[in-house]
């Protein structure tokens, strides 16, 4: 311990309960007073301005170490806002040089006290405020965890009421198409046929989103070689009806006949999702447009599906890949979360980019 002299010692004992006094009437909130503290209250206060002046810096980290991180969790608990515990200890800093300045009698000594207290003031706003942003974060990854761990279980039970439910919806669904096709077959001329399947075939399309969310759908047996050329044009003809119905202009620009290695079913399920919604999202814009583009590199396989639809907004952009996330008023969420699953699976990838112009859908395939 380094030798105080009694005049700083006496200083203090006179002036200890008027810097107390002063401080406690300049703080923002009575809540976070540090001298209502039990762990800074003002015995403590004045130890903390003798300890400061008295022992080696070694053992006053130790000190302050300690005082800070009780200190710190005490006004966690109180749920204290960081920024009135730090300006309420500020203030005390500037209280106490104040009164150096103006009360001790010492001149030729009180810049080097000043420098002393200001010291200790400052480490120990520093472990204050680096112990309060430790447990706040650690509280937040808790929350985080808690979140995602019970977000998870929900979505297993959806997949499994889902799973259930779907394959029994599905069984007369099958039934109605294979009558609808009869009826085309005996009557060709019989009207709205094409209505009706074209609405089955968006009903089996929602239905195949909720297996695959369930994980109980197996749509492909085993991974087969397939051009994705094809592939496209399947879908595009597939979804031809809904295309023509809201006029949709197919920009396709194929620089490379490709072929892939994966499960075709499902990369039919991931273009028919984003295609389909594309064209959902341009049923009130003029002169609609999807471009499709695809192209290779030498690691990788790229499609690009861009349409000229309203942009996305920029807080959804990262978030329209969660389950249950859809920017349209009658969408379940699950498309594009099933799409960037089925993409993970192949190694490949998903992203979005959206403008005032273009809203792009980006596929990303390695080249195995």
């Amino acid at each position: 311990m380094i030798p105080l002299r009694q005049d700083i010692v006496a200083f203090f004992d006179k002036n200890i309960d008027k810097i107390v006094e002063i401080w406690n009437e300049q703080l923002l909130n009575s809540k976070s007073n540090p001298l209502n503290s039990e762990f800074f209250n003002k015995d403590t206060c004045y130890d903390f301005f003798i300890q400061s002046l008295s022992i080696s810096k070694e053992k006053l980290e130790h000190f302050l170490k300690s005082l800070a991180s009780n200190f710190a969790k005490e006004k966690l608990d109180q749920n204290v806002d960081l920024g009135e515990v730090t300006y309420n200890l500020s203030i005390g800093k500037s209280i106490t040089t104040k009164f150096l300045y103006n009360d001790y009698l010492n001149v030729n000594d009180v810049n080097y006290y000043i420098d002393k207290i200001n010291y200790a003031f400052d480490k120990l706003l520093f472990y204050v405020v680096t112990y309060y942003s430790n447990v706040k974060d650690q509280i937040i990854d808790k929350k985080n965890e808690y979140i995602n761990t019970t977000h998870h279980e929900r979505l297993t039970l959806l997949g499994q009421m889902t799973s259930s439910f779907v394959h029994e919806f599905r069984n007369p669904l099958t039934s109605i198409h294979g009558f609808v096709q009869l009826l085309r077959s005996e009557n060709p001329q019989l009207p709205y046929l094409d209505i009706i399947s074209n609405e089955i075939e968006q009903l089996k399309f929602n239905i195949s989103q909720f297996l695959m969310l369930s994980k109980k759908e197996i749509v492909s047996i085993e991974m087969t070689s397939f051009s994705l050329n094809d592939l496209i044009e399947e879908v595009l003809s597939f979804l031809y009806p809904r295309i023509l119905e809201v006029n949709v202009d197919i920009q396709k620009h194929y620089l490379h006949e490709i072929s892939i290695h994966g499960f075709k079913d499902e990369i039919r399920q991931v273009l028919i999702n984003i295609i389909f919604n594309a064209v959902d999202v341009l049923k009130s814009v003029d002169n609609p447009i999807i471009q499709i583009e695809l192209d290779i590199t030498e690691n990788s396989v790229i499609i690009d599906i861009s349409n000229n639809g309203p942009k996305i907004p920029e807080e959804m952009v990262d978030t329209i890949f969660e389950p249950f996330v859809t920017t349209k008023k009658s969408g379940t969420g699950l498309g594009l979360y099933v799409s960037k699953n089925i993409l993970e699976k192949h190694g490949g990838t998903l992203t979005c980019q959206s403008n005032d112009d273009w809203t792009t859908f980006t596929i990303i395939f390695p080249i195995l």
